[in-house]
């Protein structure tokens, strides 16, 4: 598998990155278009501050304040996407990706959650000087990931050689974002369909960088430092290790990859995908990790596209897939890097909303057991390897 990439900046000082694996660009024979004719100012031109951050003084968790995002692109029309590549012929759009095709390409989002304005001092302070109330700059960084140029795609439709590219773009970027001063964690993800509340219909997800560590990594820190005090061994290795003997959740096993669902999954359809081998992020994963990884993650994709074949048929599941990385510089000997793919559809037509007690309290009430979604999913694989051109398994 060989990947060139090939880096540039936006009108407005954004980074872009080209990940290409066809020719002629893979080889260098010819670049992608480089310069962006957009008539865009600079991003930081008169941004005296940029998205903030307040510490919840009864969690302690930071919760992000981006107020510039209330005006971003919302489900645009067709010939006005964004991620799609420049129309050819045409001397200015306001896209993104100043080619007009490519492969994989990731850039600074245009309107992020998190960022990091040169010459704003990252030192928390506090709101109406008062000590309980925290503020600091949300200085990190968010990106998006395209994961092919046509709109009507979706990861299933792009094959395992482009997400193999997809792989190493994470991989690349995971790597990357975390050399970033002040960065604690890197999270790649990608939400799916419009049901979840993606405003572009476009094959993409998004990088986060966070200067913080998020409310879920403290918990699973937490959990795995104090398992690990108890017994000397590290929880997400018993845990598959558990699953792996009880069998009853397993979906299907690789060389190096195990696919199962949670002993205590949440949502209507959840599995984790997960390394045998202890990984911290996508960046330390071998290249033979990462080659059977691509067809794996499409195969958890495309079952779950057919959970429900026995009512309707196939369906355009809509998921989050959520790769959970170890923090940057610490606790990464107890986290272990694993995908969690879930979906809110818990019946054709049907999304499963959070009530009083999950939204107010955060206790959970499953609507499903972890035994039946995994015999939904498994009863789903013949129909998800047929679509993806394999032998069932």
């Amino acid at each position: 598998m060989t990947v060139r990439k090939t880096a540039t900046r936006l009108a407005d000082g954004r980074e872009l990155f080209y990940f290409d694996d066809s020719q002629p660009y893979v080889t260098g024979t010819t670049t992608r278009r480089l310069d962006d004719p957009r008539p865009l100012p600079d991003r930081f031109e008169g941004m005296d501050n940029g998205p903030q951050m307040r510490r919840d003084p009864l969690t302690g968790e930071w919760v992000p304040m981006a107020t510039h995002r209330m005006n971003r692109t919302f489900l645009p029309p067709a010939d006005a996407n964004p991620l799609a590549p420049a129309r050819p012929g045409s001397s200015y759009q306001d896209g993104e990706i100043p080619d007009t095709d490519y492969d994989v390409v990731v850039f600074e989002n245009r309107f992020p959650s998190l960022l990091a304005v040169p010459g704003v001092d990252a030192t928390p302070g506090h709101v109406d000087g008062e000590e309980l109330f925290e503020v600091a700059p949300a200085a990190g960084r968010c990106e998006v990931i395209c994961f092919g140029p046509r709109l009507e795609d979706s990861l299933v439709d792009l094959g395992p050689m482009r997400m193999r590219t997809v792989i190493e773009a994470w991989a690349d970027r995971t790597a990357e974002l975390s050399r970033l001063d002040g960065i604690r964690q890197v999270f790649c993800f990608e939400n799916h369909g419009e049901e979840i509340g993606v405003t572009l219909h476009h094959p993409h997800g998004q990088i986060y960088a966070y200067p913080y560590l998020p409310t879920r990594t403290q918990m699973l820190a937490r959990r795995a430092s104090a398992y690990r005090a108890e017994t000397g061994r590290q929880l997400h290795g018993d845990i598959l290790a558990a699953e792996l003997r009880a069998t009853t959740r397993i979906l299907f096993e690789g060389e190096h990859w195990v696919a199962h669902v949670p002993v205590a999954a949440k949502w209507p359809i959840q599995a984790h995908l997960v390394p045998r081998r202890n990984v911290a992020d996508i960046a330390s994963l071998t290249k033979a990790e990462r080659d059977e990884l691509a067809p794996l993650y499409l195969r958890l994709l495309a079952a779950g596209n057919y959970a429900f074949h026995e009512e309707v048929g196939r369906v355009n599941l809509p998921y989050i897939a959520s790769w959970n990385q170890a923090p940057v510089g610490e606790g990464r000997e107890d986290l272990r890097l694993h995908l969690d793919y879930f979906s809110i559809l818990r019946s054709p037509g049907k999304l499963k909303y959070l009530a009083g007690s999950e939204s107010g309290m955060a206790a959970w009430i499953s609507d499903t057991t972890p035994e039946a979604i995994a015999d939904r999913l498994r009863a789903a694989l013949p129909l998800a390897d047929r679509e993806l051109g394999k032998t069932a398994a």
